[in-house]
């Protein structure tokens, strides 16, 4: 079962690629990261994409059922898609046995990449994950 770094060098490897993070929406922090981020800075990136994730999770009209995040619980979202002009940002949500606050983020270049193949791929790769 691969760790961080072998999950996010997987993702770099989907056409299209430009970044991949794994963030603590709680904290705003990443807890890896590799390739690029829109604006260069991998901090901000996480920092404002953990405020998203935070909101869709705790909303209680976005998740499923109703229902916010609680502990040993799944995501009550599986995954998010943000579409700019240029470029796709898809979030994760990442099951694990203990809390689950953590998502992966994915950068796709909107012309070279694929956003049906990364969001498929995202989803193996979250379920495979290792944290710890």
């Amino acid at each position: 079962m691969p760790g961080i770094d072998e999950s996010l060098l997987e993702a770099m490897r989907l056409p299209g690629a430009r970044g991949a993070s794994l963030v603590d929406w709680i904290s705003g922090l990443a807890l890896g990261a590799v390739g690029d981020a829109p604006g260069g800075d991998l901090e901000a990136t996480a920092a404002e994409t953990a405020e998203l994730a935070r909101h869709v999770a705790e909303s209680g009209s976005l998740a499923q059922g109703g229902e916010t995040a609680a502990p040993d619980k799944e995501p009550p979202v599986e995954d998010m898609i943000v579409t700019t002009a240029d470029s796709y940002h898809l979030l994760r949500f990442v099951s694990t046995p203990f809390e689950s606050t953590v998502f992966l983020h994915l950068w796709l270049d909107r012309n070279d990449g694929n956003l049906a193949l990364a969001r498929i791929r995202l989803a193996e790769m979250a379920d495979r994950l290792v944290l710890g």
